[in-house]
């Protein structure tokens, strides 16, 4: 899937220029692995495939937003646009 756009600016910057001095050095390459997958991705249902990204969309205010983790409290979010097929609003967040 293309990627539309990117909140977080350290993860813009490692996205576009595969820059990683704006994320925390010790989950750039894992962030790495899950924006080359998300890229590669042609249908959500992937997104079950690797169980210790913990995959699934989140509730309330929230609803649609998928989260995928990255450390205790990190997440990778974004919204998919199905008829785009695009990922929209990467964003690497606390949001707990």
């Amino acid at each position: 899937m293309k990627i539309r756009n990117v909140v977080h600016k350290g993860l813009r910057r490692l996205v576009e220029d595969d820059d990683a001095s704006a994320v925390p050095a010790a989950v750039a390459d894992k962030l790495r692995r899950m924006i080359s997958f998300l890229q590669d991705m042609q249908q959500t249902r992937e997104l079950y495939a690797l169980s210790g990204w913990k995959a699934h969309v989140l509730t309330g205010e929230r609803i649609g937003t998928w989260s995928l983790f990255v450390t205790k409290n990190w997440r990778l979010t974004f919204l998919i646009d199905q008829g785009e097929i695009e990922i929209l609003d990467l964003n690497f967040e606390d949001y707990h």
